[in-house]
């Protein structure tokens, strides 16, 4: 299971890096259509939704009384399908400002290390009871991390579609 979680930490911030490389400090900043994000808008969001792992999973937990990963494909299910849209809830919210392709992929590889030193460091199949996502019931470290994972992917493919939206011809 960490061997495993760690190669899907580690493919799907190298497919997120390769994408906002491939954006020019102007194209980051750059909405590409009403109602979008930014690149660097949606690579923000990441970055605060990813942010804060390690002290959740340090926090309080419990003997997990499921199947660690029970609500793997449920969370894959809907961040996967992208014929929906979803809303930030406030708090995750990226602010309408100027970003820092450097600066965001600098916090990004910090976030990627957290992932991966938490998947060392913890038992991945205890429960967080301090924070749990709306609409869900609770989640294991493993599901968690997984959350992590399958939200980066969603916005990647965001990311993908306003970088080709901002080079078409």
């Amino acid at each position: 299971m960490k061997a495993e979680t760690r190669k899907n930490i580690v493919d799907t911030f190298e497919e997120l890096y390769k994408i906002i490389s491939s954006f020019s400090d102007a194209e980051l900043n750059t909405i590409p259509f009403q109602g979008s994000w930014t690149g660097g808008q949606t690579a923000q969001h990441i970055i605060m939704a990813c942010s804060g792992y390690p002290k959740l999973f340090s926090g309080n937990t419990e003997e997990t009384k499921r199947k660690p990963d029970e609500k793997v494909k449920e969370i894959d299910d809907l961040f996967l399908n992208f014929n929906i849209k979803m809303n930030a809830p406030e708090f995750l919210l990226p602010d309408n400002k100027e970003y820092n392709k450097n600066n965001q992929i600098s916090k990004l590889l910090q976030v990627e290390n957290e992932l991966l030193e938490s998947a060392e460091k913890y038992d991945l199949t205890r429960t967080c009871l301090d924070f749990q996502v709306p609409g869900f019931d609770k989640f294991t470290i493993y599901e968690w991390i997984n959350f992590a994972l399958v939200h980066t992917q969603r916005h990647t493919n965001q990311l993908n579609n306003i970088h080709k939206y901002l080079n078409k011809s």
